[in-house]
């Protein structure tokens, strides 16, 4: 009886911190699929001014920003067509299917672009790539779903930029120190060699290996987070269970509907559930309150599920809506930048003089390999901030707050960044290297905030892949018209005499950013509604007062001493030949 009371008494949750561990083995294996992207994405920038010259388009180097920016543009246009339906499809089918589909579509993209003799086949190639690549959205989708906890996620949702900085460090470098090898090294590659044919195929065939990696990681060790699909059978991570066991030799079989290890459970807790009655049984809903693995009828009931449209209908609210206008600006604005930096650096040095304040030209003449150097030593600063400095101040401001901050600051970086080639020469290195922190700073604090405000503003976890789908359709948009538009500004002020007028119509667009962000309110639907915590509180009430357990039992207990002591005393009334005796 005893160890009934105190089955039935100690049959409570463990702790919130306790029961919802930070998921840092699969966000270690996302990230690990996640970090080819920017390497094949950014290794292209330091070279892309020298493969359009080689195609020999113009003679006008003043057009090569126009046509770099189409090529640039070719991804993310693509990329906008299809997002919302890799959005969709990865409600339907899973996440991890659709985010392994992308990274083996960026990899023939990047073989197709390398191979490329001509602008064409280059646009088609980065063409392919964005409409075989729906990640961006999708990967947001899976870390919203990893994350059930609010306090986690200042640190989760600084893992993909983190991770995204460290490709942008390993990306240029590649592309810079890859392309051209014929020349850059003659000693290896002779000029005779095939990749004097193909001097671009280099990088992007490096790029390729390194995204099959990334695929044969995710195949085997990521795990499916949509809510309806993670329960099904996986050869893929089977296969990789199997092959970790026979590396570390573990005697003991991995199954993959393992209960305990499926449910984050020692053995002994899950053996202990089963010799409970169902209605208390920890993997399966309290008598009381829905299993918190499952969304409650009335928000189905409500929001249908992703396949619906009437469901898809009420989960763009107003909120969600101001915050993916907020993404799409910021995604416009700083693909802008990233575009307009490397052409910048490569425009050769101005021998007019320049007649102030606005009309003055020129470049700093870099050569790919420093342009690239340039890129990478920027990702160094980038991984740091993300990884210390941007969980300490959101914490402190606050996601929105913070986000505001920095779109209000950020116009005049783009004011200023023309004006560093009327610096002194010694002092034009400095004027890059603060011009790159800012922007950096800026990009590290605001990409994450605005993620974070678009994922607790989403009304349900059953549409949150479309909500992520149409997002990242919205900033591929933005980076499409982004290059090709700032390319044409950028290339019109040249032949005015204007450097910066590309770099002050990017900064106006980032002001219309800044106005609207205060149009955007702090939402914690996601918590609020269908909050963990919550059902623990829940199931932290007993079901069944001790004080009625303690009482049931001392009444039995007592109950049977007195029936013993009745069965003593007719035994000894026996004994004593009086039968009819009563205690």
């Amino acid at each position: 009886m005893a160890i009934l009371s105190n089955r039935l008494r100690g049959r409570q949750p463990a702790p919130k911190a306790n029961a919802t561990p930070f998921p840092t083995q699969q966000l270690f294996i996302l990230a690990l699929c996640r970090i080819c992207e920017p390497i094949a994405f950014m290794s292209i920038f330091p070279y892309i001014y020298y493969m359009i010259s080689s195609f020999n388009i113009t003679s006008d180097d003043r057009q090569i920003a126009i046509y770099a920016g189409m090529v640039t543009s070719a991804f993310a246009l693509a990329e906008f067509s299809t997002g919302v339906v890799w959005g969709r499809l990865s409600d339907r089918i899973g996440r991890k299917p659709v985010l392994i589909g992308g990274l083996a579509g960026t990899g023939l993209s990047m073989m197709i672009f390398g191979f490329a003799p001509n602008l064409m086949t280059a646009l088609v190639g980065r063409a392919l790539g964005g409409l075989l690549n729906g990640n961006i959205g999708v990967l947001q989708t899976t870390v919203a779903e990893m994350i059930t906890v609010k306090e986690h996620q200042p640190r989760a949702y600084a893992i993909m930029p983190f991770v995204w900085c460290l490709g942008s460090i390993l990306g240029p470098a590649l592309g810079g120190a890859l392309a051209q090898p014929c020349e850059n090294y003659p000693s290896i590659f002779s000029k005779d060699s095939f990749f004097a044919k193909f001097p671009f195929l280099l990088p992007n065939l490096v790029c390729t290996c390194i995204l099959i990696i990334g695929v044969v990681i995710g195949i085997l060790f990521l795990e499916e987070t949509h809510e309806e699909l993670k329960h099904r059978r996986d050869i893929g991570l089977e296969t990789g269970k199997w092959v970790m066991s026979k590396l570390k030799k573990s005697p003991r079989p991995l199954h993959l509907d393992d209960k305990a290890e499926h449910n984050g459970m020692d053995e002994g807790e899950t053996l202990l559930d089963e010799d409970l009655p169902p209605g208390y049984r920890t993997t399966e809903g309290s008598p009381r309150m829905p299993s918190s693995r499952a969304q409650s009828p009335s928000k189905v009931e409500l929001y249908g599920s992703a396949k619906s449209p009437k469901g898809l209908s009420k989960a763009f609210t107003k909120q969600v809506l101001f915050n993916i206008v907020g993404y799409g600006i910021l995604a416009y604005h700083t693909i802008s930048f990233d575009q307009l930096m490397p052409v910048f650096l490569s425009t050769p040095t101005a021998t007019d003089s320049p007649h102030l304040p606005f009309k003055f030209t020129g470049g700093f003449g870099m050569s790919s390999k420093t342009i690239g150097l340039m890129l990478s030593l920027q990702g160094v600063y980038s991984m740091a901030a993300q990884i210390f400095l941007f969980p300490i101040i959101v914490r402190r401001l606050g996601p929105l707050r913070l986000f505001r901050f920095v779109v209000i600051s950020w116009p005049l970086l783009y004011f200023l960044v023309p004006y560093l080639v009327l610096l002194p020469e010694k002092l034009q290195m400095v004027g890059l290297g603060i011009c790159f922190l800012w922007k950096i700073t800026a990009q590290v604090l605001a990409y994450p905030s605005n993620a974070i405000l678009l994922t607790n503003s989403a009304p349900s976890m059953l549409v949150l892949g479309a909500i992520n789908g149409v997002a990242a359709s919205t900033a591929s948009l933005s980076r499409a018209f982004g290059p090709t538009v700032t390319g044409m500004i950028h290339s019109w002020g040249l032949k005015m005499g204007y450097t910066g007028l590309g770099w002050w119509a990017s900064g106006l667009i980032c002001l219309v950013g800044a106005l609207e962000s205060f149009c955007m309110e702090e939402v914690d639907d996601r918590f609020d509604q269908v909050d963990v915590s919550d059902e623990e509180a829940g199931l932290n009430e007993c079901y069944i007062d001790p004080a009625v357990i303690d009482a049931a039992i001392v009444a039995a207990t007592s109950s049977d001493n007195l029936l013993e002591i009745e069965s003593t005393a007719k035994k000894n009334a026996f004994k004593a030949g009086r039968p009819n005796a009563d205690a």
